[in-house]
């Protein structure tokens, strides 16, 4: 058993010491108590603690700094998740600077192991968007946790799909789990607390900052058995997360995009690179199976609805991901336009088919 929040949250009040230093301190001197009462040159031992520093942790810590965190935890009816407690994600504990503990909201739980990152633009394009609901949605439906940052767009959209498609969802912030960014996103958050996890290594009220998500994006990778990079321009954060997942010895799966857009060029990169391209779930799944051997014995996709129609049947095998009028949906099964328009719009009720601007429509 290790330290509690309260002893933690002391020793983060120091200046100048962080996650690696803490948790070396408390491998030396087991309890915060002792690390509090060493002799100077007793901390100077601890790699990483110089006597500038030891000094310092002599000096004690600010109590009010740890009085108002607690304070504002317990208004947020959050947590902290120490990296001693039994709860602490355990794919995240493998990687090489695991936080010393994370803010929590909402119930970690042990099949929170098998998850998938989905990262990538703020501004995605149409096909961006279906393909991340396609993808959220599907590793859901197959029991992985679907992580990300909470970020507008393809993290925003990440979250909603898994959220659909009955599963669990991690959101991991750039900020204190009470200061939720962007502001729009309050309400998904609640949503994620009632099914999945908000987590943070900063603490309360933190603002979030652009120093901040290069940190948070390590999280991201290291919650997860493999990223999923769905549109990612050549300067997109989503890169960085990729790059921390390579470090991390996580795999690295990358939808492709048209090579004339912008916003695919990181993702097409990434593939000259080495990475793995995707085109389903069931890539993404093929890849980890040794990692979701267990998860799949027990989890099977679910098969076609048995209560459609069989011209519901044919219209929905002849959709697939890539928009199509109802003019050539029409024309592909050879009905009229008014019939094939019936048969779409009951499909969609099912919650198979979306309809997009311009009588455009997809498969989900």
């Amino acid at each position: 058993m290790g330290p509690t929040a309260k002893e933690l949250l002391s020793l983060y009040a120091i200046p100048g010491i962080g996650a690696n230093k803490i948790r070396a301190l408390v491998g030396k001197f087991k309890t915060v108590e002792r690390i509090l009462n060493a002799r100077l040159k007793e901390l100077v031992t601890v790699e990483g603690i110089d006597l500038k520093l030891a000094q310092r942790i002599r000096q004690r810590s600010d109590d009010d700094f740890v009085e108002i965190q607690m304070t504002l935890l317990e208004k947020a009816n959050a947590r902290i998740i120490t990296f001693w407690d039994d709860d602490y994600p355990e794919n995240l504990k493998k990687i090489y600077d695991p936080p010393t503990f994370l803010f929590a909201r909402g119930e970690y739980k042990k099949e929170d192991k098998w998850a998938v990152a989905i990262v990538g633009s703020r501004l995605p394009s149409t096909y961006g968007k279906l393909v991340t609901e396609k993808f959220s949605k599907g590793l859901a439906k197959r029991g992985i946790i679907v992580v990300s940052g909470l970020a507008r767009g393809i993290d925003t959209l990440a979250h909603l799909g898994s959220l659909q498609a009955g599963g669990r969802t991690i959101a991991v912030l750039g900020s204190g789990i009470d200061v939720i960014y962007p502001p729009e996103n309050k309400k998904l958050v609640e949503k994620i607390e009632e099914n999945g996890l908000i987590l943070s290594e900063f603490p309360m009220g933190t603002k979030p900052d652009a120093v901040n998500f290069p940190r948070r994006n390590r999280i991201i990778s290291g919650l997860s058995l493999g990223v999923l990079v769905v549109e990612a321009g050549v300067k997109s954060g989503a890169l960085i997360t990729a790059n921390l997942a390579l470090e991390q010895n996580r795999e690295i799966f990358v939808v492709p995009g048209n090579i004339n857009n912008p916003k695919s060029e990181g993702c097409n990169r990434l593939i000259r690179d080495g990475a793995k391209l995707v085109i389903s779930d069931e890539d993404v799944i093929d890849e980890l199976k040794p990692q979701l051997a267990h998860l799949l014995n027990e989890s099977r996709a679910k098969p076609q609805p048995s209560n459609l129609s069989s011209l519901e049947a044919q219209m929905l095998n002849s959709l697939n991901t890539e928009q199509l009028h109802i003019d050539q949906i029409a024309i592909n099964n050879r009905i009229s336009t008014s019939q094939a328009l019936g048969v779409l719009l009951s499909l969609e009720l099912k919650d198979l088919v979306r309809q997009l601007p311009g009588k455009f429509f997809v498969k989900i």
